[in-house]
């Protein structure tokens, strides 16, 4: 599941790229939770939060089913 974590985050960089951001995966948990780390202007970004809930979650949940959860670390 790891590697289709990865390959669904490559859709959703370009975005953060965009504003001088990117995210890091940091671990994917057998129940189904993805932890990231939000990096670069998003690390600090006060959006941060709904940028990884409206956005890298509903992307990730669409491309990996078995994703229940994303959380930021």
């Amino acid at each position: 599941m790891k590697e289709r974590v990865e390959k669904a985050l490559e859709k959703v960089r370009p975005m953060l790229a965009a504003d001088g951001g990117n995210v890091e995966l940091v671990e994917v948990t057998a129940d189904g939770v993805v932890k990231l780390k939000l990096t670069g202007s998003c690390g600090c970004c006060p959006m941060s939060q709904m940028t990884l809930k409206t956005g890298i979650e509903r992307i990730l949940k669409q491309e990996v089913p078995e994703v229940k959860e994303v959380i930021a670390i």
